[in-house]
């Protein structure tokens, strides 16, 4: 299948490693130049070289999403490093996962205020041009408990944003959509540090999940690469969940 994201261009945060570093190599798989920031300098390092591989330009730097500046420097960076821009994936995510105040504001600092400014900030370019994708990812920490709190309230504030962007921007043939993940495993991820410190606690959580296993990074980057793609032209404010039906309810 042909998403027609050859030649286009995308920007994802939070992309060294985990699913933001998964959907860069997605998307430069299908031919899309890519921009990705991230806060750890090595990491993202190694992520860019990979990109690189595929035969697509890439363009990275270190970034704070939670940082208003330095996220607005980093969007208009990329969009001139790449020569246009086409897909913005909000992946960073502070994964604060106490109750503390400064949880919530941590919290509400990334996952929250990063992806509105940073979709608020490439919102005026995909609306000149008639044409783009804002994919956010939420969790489906989201939808239910009990969950850590601030890092779940934030989350689905960030869906009823995307909803609330997706009806704002359609009329302009922007298309905007939200992603949730279940409990993902990849190396050097939080579960992978549960399945290696607490196994009694990470074989509870799978037993949870009806698919049997947690989800790998990849599967999560290929939803996301198709949301962001031409062939999901029709899908326009949806919550796609990316879970193994671990989330149960019907919403």
């Amino acid at each position: 299948m042909d998403l027609g994201l050859a030649g286009k261009a995308a920007i994802v945060t939070g992309a060294s490693r985990g699913i933001g570093r998964a959907t860069a190599l997605a998307l430069a798989r299908e031919g899309c130049h890519v921009a990705l920031c991230a806060r750890g300098a090595h990491e993202l390092e190694r992520a860019a070289d990979e990109v690189r591989a595929l035969g697509v330009k890439v363009w990275a730097t270190r970034c704070d999403v939670g940082d208003a500046v330095a996220l607005a420097s980093f969007l208009d960076r990329a969009r001139e490093a790449l020569g246009r821009m086409d897909v913005l994936v909000n992946n960073a995510s502070a994964l604060a996962m106490g109750p503390t105040e400064e949880d919530w504001s941590t919290c509400f600092s990334v996952d929250l205020m990063g992806s509105v400014r940073a979709s608020q900030h490439v919102a005026p370019w995909l609306r000149e041009q008639g044409s783009g994708a804002i994919v956010h990812v939420s969790s489906t920490a989201a939808l239910e408990g009990p969950t850590p709190v601030p890092y779940s309230a934030l989350k689905a504030a960030l869906i009823s944003f995307a909803k609330n962007q997706a009806i704002e921007l359609a009329p302009h043939g922007v298309r905007v959509n939200c992603v949730a993940p279940g409990c993902i495993d990849f190396p050097g991820g939080s579960w992978d540090a549960v399945h290696r410190d607490d196994p009694a606690f990470y074989a509870e959580m799978v037993a949870t999940i009806p698919g049997g296993r947690m989800g790998t990074a990849e599967e999560v980057a290929d939803v996301i690469v198709f949301a962001a793609s031409e062939r999901a032209g029709w899908v326009r404010g949806a919550l796609l969940c990316v879970d193994g039906a671990q989330h149960k309810a019907n919403t």
